[in-house]
C-alpha cells in the first residue's frame, strides 16, 4: 500500500464527532437477540442503525460533513449529492437544519419511499440515469452549472461521523470476535475500522457486498480496483459499480475478508430479522446477517457483531421478503 494514504480518523476525532452528533442522534441500541443465536449457533450482537432519526447510519456522516463545510465555507449557497436514498436523506436533513439548499440526484426507478422521504426533508429531487454512477455524473455537471457544493458519497469527514456508531458498538457490546458490515461505497466499513483501530482491538472485520454489486469483493480478491456494473434489485443501498479510491485502499488494508450474498439471501435475511427482532432491515441493511447465516458453520460459539445499517425498505420490497 502507498504510504501516502491518509490515516483513518483518530479516537480524539471520533469522540469530537460524537460530541457534535449525540445531542441530535442518541446512541442506537445494540442487542444480542436469542432467536438469532438459536438460528446461527453464535452470539449475534446487532447494532441497530435503523433506529437513527432517518432510519440509517448515514445521517451521522452528513452532520459532520456539513459542519466542517460551513466552518470553512460559511457562504455555501447549496449542496448537491447523488444517492439511492440514505445519503440523500442525510444531506437533506442536515442541510435543512443549517438553512442550506439541498439538491439530490437519484437514478430513475429509485426506491419511491426513499424519494418521498428525501422530498419531505426539503430536498429538491432530480431523477436521472439508470444507476447510481450515472446519477453521480449528472450531479457533478449540475454542481458546476449551478455553483453548488458537490457532497461526495465517500469522504474522510463522512467516515469520521459514521465512525461514531463503530465506537458505540465496541463500547456497548462485549468483546466481539468479528463484525460483519455492509459495504456500498465504504463509509460504514471504514467507520467501524476507524473505531477498531482507535481502540486497539483485534476484532475481525468482514465486509459484505451484494453478489449483484460485487465491485469491492472483486477488487479485494484481485487487490486492485475492479469496476463491475450493479444489477441488484434488493440492496440499492450498496449498488456500487465503481469503488472509491481512498475507500478501497482502507478496505484492502483493514478488511479480513469481503463476502457476497445474493438478492435472494438478502430477502431471506430481511424476513429472519423481522421475525426474530421485530426490526425492519432494508435490503442492504440485511446483508450482514445474510453473510453470518452463510458462515454460521465456521462461527459456532463465537460472539459476532452484525451491523443493521438501515431499515428504509419500501413496502414493495417488504412484501417480496415476506412472500414464501
Amino acid at each position: 500500500m502507498s504510504h501516502a494514504t491518509p490515516s483513518l480518523p483518530s479516537l480524539a476525532e471520533i469522540q469530537s464527532a460524537a460530541a457534535l452528533i449525540s445531542p441530535h442522534i442518541p446512541p442506537t441500541p445494540c442487542y444480542a437477540w436469542p432467536l438469532l443465536q438459536e438460528s446461527t449457533g453464535c452470539e449475534v450482537w446487532v447494532k441497530h442503525e435503523n433506529h437513527t432519526p432517518l432510519g440509517a447510519f448515514k445521517v451521522r456522516g452528513g452532520m459532520v460533513y456539513l459542519d466542517e463545510l460551513l466552518k470553512t465555507r460559511p457562504d455555501t449557497p447549496g449542496v448537491i449529492a447523488a444517492s439511492t436514498g440514505n445519503h440523500g436523506q442525510s444531506i437533506a436533513w442536515n442541510a435543512s437544519k443549517r438553512g442550506v439548499r439541498a439538491v439530490i440526484v437519484v437514478p430513475k426507478g429509485n426506491n419511491p419511499d426513499k424519494n418521498a422521504a428525501m422530498r419531505s426533508l426539503g430536498a429538491e429531487l432530480i431523477e436521472h440515469g439508470r444507476e447510481f454512477q450515472e446519477a453521480l455524473e449528472h450531479s457533478r455537471e449540475l454542481a458546476a452549472r449551478e455553483g453548488l457544493h458537490a457532497v461526495p458519497s465517500f469522504h474522510p469527514w463522512l467516515v469520521r461521523g459514521v465512525a461514531t456508531y463503530g465506537l458505540e458498538f465496541f463500547e456497548s457490546a462485549p468483546p466481539l470476535d468479528a463484525v460483519y458490515i455492509p459495504i456500498g461505497l465504504g463509509s460504514g466499513f471504514c467507520g467501524v475500522a476507524s473505531a477498531r483501530e482507535a481502540l486497539g482491538l483485534k476484532t475481525r472485520l468482514i465486509g459484505v457486498v451484494s453478489a449483484q454489486a460485487p465491485a469491492y469483493a472483486l477488487s479485494f480478491q484481485q487487490q486492485k480496483k475492479v469496476i463491475q456494473t450493479s444489477t441488484t434489485r434488493v440492496a440499492e443501498g450498496v449498488a456500487c459499480s465503481t469503488p472509491d479510491n481512498l475507500a478501497l485502499q482502507w478496505v484492502m488494508r483493514y478488511a479480513d475478508d469481503i463476502v457476497t450474498v445474493t438478492d435472494d439471501e438478502a430477502l431471506t435475511a430481511m424476513r429472519d430479522l423481522l421475525q426474530a427482532t421485530h426490526n425492519l432491515a432494508e435490503g442492504a441493511g440485511a446483508l450482514a446477517y445474510a453473510a453470518i447465516k452463510k458462515h454460521q458453520s465456521t462461527l459456532k460459539g463465537q460472539r459476532i457483531g452484525c451491523v443493521l445499517s438501515g431499515g428504509n425498505a419500501s413496502l414493495t420490497l417488504l412484501a417480496q421478503a415476506l412472500s414464501p
